[in-house]
């Protein structure tokens, strides 16, 4: 039985995916950095440490490095007050609540801009648990968001689901032995969700919870 369901954040209960793609977009090109908007897409998901090693793989310096990263907080930090939940994801969020599952948000957001996703989710009432960047040592695909979570929900990894929509969400859970459940929200196709190992993939929130009942989670 599910004791726990596991969600990402980003791309997977809020629309934030390209805000983020567009923000680092731009955080790049003030330092001197043209890349590609899909390049930088492929990356979000991952932490900004990781991001920066695949987007700018060549040698940089740590202040450019911070000066890229303060940029994209301060240009993201512009939407949050316009942030908006995908249809159907407090709603499925309450839904796991009421089946009796532990509801842990397993995002590496710093603690403001979380602030602002739960904002937006406004759904306080079936959140059980929250994780937070400066919590955990490495971001995805590395595990540490997965393995925090799992202590916050009490539950063993075979008795959990983490729901993610990127590649990196279905690696890092992996790692640790959770089964993922793919949505299409964060730009990743069926097929690469799949590929990735992803045991199941749904549209969005709304046909993940229009669908409980034979999904994984239940």
């Amino acid at each position: 039985m599910v004791e726990a369901v596991l969600f990402d954040v980003d791309g997977t209960l809020v629309d934030s995916t390209y805000l983020h793609a567009v923000t680092w977009w731009q955080a790049f090109r003030q330092r001197g950095h043209p890349v590609a908007m899909a390049e930088i897409h492929r990356a979000i998901g991952m932490g900004s440490d990781k991001l920066l090693d695949r987007v700018l793989p060549d040698e940089r310096d740590r202040a450019g490095d911070d000066a890229m990263r303060d940029a994209h907080t301060a240009l993201y930090a512009q939407y949050w007050g316009r942030l908006q939940a995908f249809g159907g994801a407090a709603e499925l969020l309450r839904e796991c609540k009421a089946r009796g599952k532990r509801v842990v948000l397993a995002s590496s957001a710093a603690e403001p801009e979380m602030r602002a996703l739960r904002a937006a989710l406004d759904a306080e009432d079936a959140i059980d648990e929250a994780t937070s960047a400066s919590e955990v040592g490495q971001s995805k695909p590395a595990p540490d968001i997965v393995e925090l979570a799992l202590e916050r929900a009490g539950a063993p990894a075979g008795r959990a689901v983490f729901v993610g929509d990127t590649a990196w969400d279905v690696e890092a859970a992996g790692r640790v032995g959770v089964p993922c459940v793919g949505v299409l929200t964060g730009g990743w196709s069926r097929a690469e969700l799949r590929d990735a190992g992803a045991v199941a993939v749904y549209d969005d929130p709304r046909d993940l919870l229009a669908r409980f009942d034979e999904s994984p989670l239940h």
